[in-house]
């Protein structure tokens, strides 16, 4: 039994509606929309939400939807060809009017609607109905099967026969050579008798060459084991200088070392001020050959382009066989849907991420009619560039620099944890975003809750000194804009954190950074770990830092980090991941696509994007970028 089954345009106008119930289904309707047609989402023509199954079909031509509404637990087989039916059914009856324009007029369709919708059911009740027959062995598959089709490795089969037949003739040739060396009694002759007798005591092998004469007498005695010399051994000349005890008069030394390391370079100054307010996007970078070759194929014939070699978008040269005026179908637009998967995938787009992106736009393309020759490539390029970019722009606003003002002027500090697998670059994305955030005026309190690995506090003790020399408390009504909360290692990371935030809050500092231990995304006990720390202290902000190198490794992650959270948390709404960092970005030149299938994975954005080493390399994800890299 169908809920609901309405037809809109893409516009929004609702043209037809059938509704069984007095139940409300437009927050159901309105989630498909913003999560699966407005996101890009399109491969998969079903969706859930709460206790309803939604499946859709787009009409191109008209720029129609077509939704229907049933719940979950029914398994209804005709639902997809119901919704084909009255697709054909809907544009033959008012086609005059979808060509027009004219969608303010009254669509009787209910009639109609219920004769298809009588039709369908009964179909699947004659089926259900029908006696189940057992095919005899005639009929059945393994009827079919010869012995040939049985044998594996077919290709194979050839190549062994005639390796095992040459393995017998040599065979029988050594016999026959043993045959001619024995007499007739059974014994061996003399000659085969010396031979085996010389190659038993190798009386036949030729004598080693003399050496030259030329080599030294000394060559042949043994070296004795050289004693390695290494600086700083400690050596009574080298005591002084290698001694810092307060005895020696320089105890100062070691101390006045690690103030040189942690005092601003001139490169260093040269930061202050440059992040102040939002963060720089990405450049997007266009060189003159691919301005040329856009300019050509606008203005070059198709058969002159067809003869001389593409350049950038060569898959879709495909398109320029068909017809003008064309409706295209999923069998036209096939070949260029192959090509542009491998495509992605060669540009570290994960591979169901690149399969299900090419259906979302083929799902766009098919029923499209098309002019001219030249829209037709043109019109496939801007699809899937719409899409990509549709599909990185945030579905949400994360705006840091708002949000801890309000918390600010609500007397709370900002809290954002950051997580992610082993060896990304978490802490020293943290101390990037720390200098953006004091750079525009918040004093940070940075958590160290890394209590596994090794040095980990004293990185983040290192990145403090930095930042507070760059930004001296003199400057700053003599309190420190960077304030590091560290316990050690052992401890309770869920623990120190809440620590860390009530500390924040009775010292009136703005924002919390919370930096937690790698760990992969199979590790259960510190997923568990992380969960528990997330659920206590419940932060403004979780953000999962990834690398830009990975592919189909970054889907794994997001995963699994996201369903430890949700099964760990035991709470009704558990708090997942909102946001991303994509970590070493500098690295990769135009394989950006573990940017696509993160986002694609998660539905969250990416805030920040890591560029370099220093501090300022930090920047906002441009899509029009990412997404001219990825089509390069």
């Amino acid at each position: 039994m169908l809920d609901l089954f309405t037809i809109f345009s893409k516009g929004g106008i609702v043209l037809w509606c059938f509704q069984s119930t007095s139940e409300i289904f437009t927050p159901s309707v309105n989630a498909l929309i913003k999560s699966v047609i407005l996101q890009e989402r399109g491969g998969n023509n079903a969706f859930d939400h709460e206790a309803l199954t939604l499946k859709y079909k787009l009409d191109n031509e008209f720029e129609l939807v077509f939704v229907v509404a049933y719940q979950k637990i029914l398994q209804l087989s005709y639902v997809d060809k119901f919704l084909n039916d009255i697709q054909m059914e809907f544009r033959d009856k008012y086609k005059d009017d979808l060509t027009q324009g004219n969608l303010s007029r009254n669509f009787n369709f209910t009639e109609d609607f219920k004769t298809l919708l009588k039709i369908a059911e009964d179909n699947v009740r004659k089926e259900a109905q029908k006696p189940k027959v057992m095919k005899s062995f005639e009929e059945s598959q393994k009827s079919k099967k010869t012995v040939a089709s049985m044998i594996e490795n077919k290709k194979e089969t050839p190549k062994s026969v005639k390796e095992q037949k040459k393995k017998a003739a040599e065979a029988m040739k050594v016999a026959k050579a043993a045959e001619q060396t024995t007499v007739s009694n059974g014994t061996l002759d003399e000659e085969t008798i010396r031979k085996n007798i010389e190659k038993k005591f190798g009386l036949n092998k030729k004598p080693k060459a003399e050496k030259a004469k030329t080599e030294s007498p000394d060559a042949n005695k043994k070296k004795g084991k050289q004693a390695r010399k290494w600086d700083k051994g400690g050596t009574a000349k080298e005591m002084r200088e290698l001694d810092f005890s307060a005895a020696n008069g320089d105890g100062d030394k070691g101390k006045d070392r690690d103030l040189d390391e942690t005092l601003p370079t001139e490169e260093d100054l040269a930061m202050l001020g440059s992040m102040s307010g939002n963060l720089g996007d990405l450049e997007e970078e266009s060189s003159e050959e691919e301005e040329e070759s856009e300019e050509e194929e606008e203005d070059t014939p198709v058969q002159q382009k067809s003869a001389g070699k593409s350049k950038g978008f060569g898959m879709f040269n495909v398109f320029k066989g068909l017809v003008g005026s064309k409706t295209l179908t999923r069998d036209d637009i096939q070949d260029v849907l192959n090509k542009m998967r491998d495509h992605l995938i060669s540009k570290n787009v994960a591979a169901d991420i690149a399969a299900k992106l090419c259906d979302s736009v083929a799902t766009k393309l098919e029923g499209k009619v098309l002019g001219t020759f030249n829209t037709v490539a043109s019109t496939v390029r801007n699809t899937l560039q719409e899409a990509c970019v549709q599909l990185l722009s945030p579905k949400r606003r994360i705006d840091i620099l708002r949000d801890a003002m309000e918390a600010k002027q609500q007397n709370r500090p900002y809290t954002i944890v950051f997580c992610g697998v082993n060896g990304v670059g978490k802490s020293t994305n943290l101390a990037k975003v720390s200098f953006w955030l004091v750079e525009n005026g918040f004093r940070v309190l940075i958590a160290a809750c890394d209590t596994f690995r090794a040095g980990a506090v004293e990185q983040l003790r290192t990145h403090t000194r930095k930042l507070n020399a760059l930004h001296p408390p003199t400057k700053h009504n003599g309190m420190q804009m960077v304030q590091l909360y560290e316990q050690g290692y052992g401890k309770d990371a869920a623990g120190i954190a809440m620590q860390a935030v009530n500390y924040a809050r009775d010292y009136k500092l703005d924002v919390t950074l919370i930096d937690t231990a790698g760990r992969m995304q199979d590790n259960e006990p510190l997923m568990r770990a992380l969960a528990k720390l997330i659920k206590v202290n419940q932060p403004d902000l979780v953000l999962f830092v990834g690398e830009a190198l990975v592919g189909n490794e970054a889907v794994d992650q997001l995963t699994k980090f996201n369903q430890a959270l949700a099964d760990h948390s035991q709470m009704e709404n558990p708090r997942l991941i909102d946001g991303i960092v994509l970590t070493k970005f500098d690295t990769i030149d135009d394989k950006v696509g573990a940017a696509v299938s993160m986002t694609y994975i998660t539905g969250q954005p990416i805030v920040f994007v890591g560029t370099g080493q220093t501090y300022t390399d930090l920047k906002n994800l441009n899509a029009k970028a990412v997404v001219s890299a990825l089509l390069k």
